[in-house]
């Protein structure tokens, strides 16, 4: 699970609200969190892995959205393998997490452990974040022809530069000038989670804007491709918009349990007494969402990935080997195969004879075919049919 709090427990003198959840029933909160964060990594790992039955796709060319849409994937692996680590730590070793409370303590080993393992968690899913407010930016800029594999480049800078800055001052301010002393005023606190929280509201602000922009882009682009709008043109870009609905719908779900839960304990920090009756429900809510957040934050990882790519299947094929993909076996390019469920390019299903020859046409083509990366549905075969991807 991902929250500031974690970072938060590594100070001897942390407040109370911080106190309440993080010592309510921590075995089984920490049982929660490896048996979420296990599955999720398991059945992600399942996702991307090649299945039999289905030949490797070749991309004629990558695309900064495939690039993106594996990105965030593993970001959610590399998460939740941290929290597995940090989980199981807690369970197996209760008197060397017990060390962490203790005030001047000289076994620096127990605190090191606890700011590091939260970093790594809050590192990876900010990074995600990032990753995933990226997408919708090149998902805008694609279909406004103003991007492309070099814009990659840029959204790496983007994002695990703000990622890393905003990681490391947090800590910095909520740690100055050393742990012993950290917690002891709002202060400290505030900016730790401002700087932790943006880019979760940044997605859940911008995004939806973004998307509903680029659906309304592809809609002009498949209108002005003929001048009419047919039913496949209609479906097509209805397909694009439950698609980033089923995005946004996991992104919600796995994430608003942390802003509740933060809320509810920031209005507990300002009481004079947590511990009052009055307070019972605000207690019990926050503890609620405490779980919740344990069991949803994990599963992320697998739930971007029906997202992304729908249900890929259970049969697995670990032999890795080359295939010869039937449209493109007089081919003679040399590209390399991808080791994972390649996002659908359907501009590869096009023959030599089909292409479409101006320039504008092509851009138009390659930027549906983009945005279309990821669905393997049934739908497929509609898409395909669509004038779009007929050449005229």
């Amino acid at each position: 699970m991902a929250s500031p709090r974690l970072e938060t427990y590594c100070c001897p003198n942390r407040d109370a609200a911080t106190q309440l959840v993080m010592n309510f029933q921590p075995e089984v909160f920490c049982g929660v969190c490896i048996g979420s964060a296990s599955v999720s990594l398991l059945l992600t790992i399942l996702q991307l892995l090649p299945k039999k039955g289905q030949s490797l796709r070749k991309m004629p060319k990558a695309s900064s959205s495939s690039t993106i849409l594996l990105l965030i994937s593993i970001c959610d692996i590399l998460g939740g393998l941290g929290m597995i680590f940090r989980s199981s730590v807690w369970l197996g070793f209760p008197g060397f997490i017990a060390n962490i409370s203790v005030v001047n303590n000289t076994d620096v080993w127990p605190s090191a452990f606890c700011v590091g393992s939260a970093m790594w968690i809050q590192l990876l899913y900010s990074a995600g974040f990032w990753w995933l407010f990226c997408y919708a930016v090149d998902s805008y800029l694609v279909v406004r022809r103003s991007a492309g594999l070099s814009t990659i480049v840029l959204y790496h800078m983007m994002t695990w530069g703000l990622a890393v800055m905003l990681c490391v001052e947090g800590i910095a301010l909520l740690y100055y000038p050393s742990l012993s002393s950290c917690e002891n005023g709002l202060e400290h606190a505030i900016p730790h989670y401002i700087t932790t929280y943006a880019p979760l509201l940044l997605v859940l602000v911008v995004n939806p804007i973004l998307f509903r922009r680029t659906v309304s882009a592809v809609a002009s682009l498949l209108k002005g491709r003929q001048g009419i709008y047919t039913e496949n043109e209609r479906r097509l870009g209805t397909e694009i918009q439950i698609r980033y609905f089923k995005i946004m719908l996991v992104f919600v779900i796995c994430w608003s349990s942390n802003i509740i839960n933060e809320s509810l304990l920031f209005y507990l920090e300002m009481q004079p007494d947590i511990n009052e009756m009055v307070l019972k429900n605000i207690r019990s809510a926050a503890l609620i969402t405490w779980i919740i957040m344990g069991v949803l934050n994990p599963m992320q990882g697998f739930l971007f990935t029906l997202a992304f790519y729908g249900w890929t299947g259970w049969r697995v094929d670990l032999k890795w080997r080359k295939r010869e993909i039937p449209w493109e076996s007089m081919s003679s390019s040399t590209a390399g195969e991808n080791a994972y469920p390649s996002p659908v390019n359907y501009q590869s299903n096009i023959h030599d004879s089909q292409k479409i020859s101006t320039t504008d046409s092509q851009q138009t083509d390659e930027a549906i075919s983009m945005l279309s990366e990821g669905n393997t549905s049934g739908d497929d075969r509609l898409i395909r049919s669509s004038p779009i991807y007929q050449g005229w």
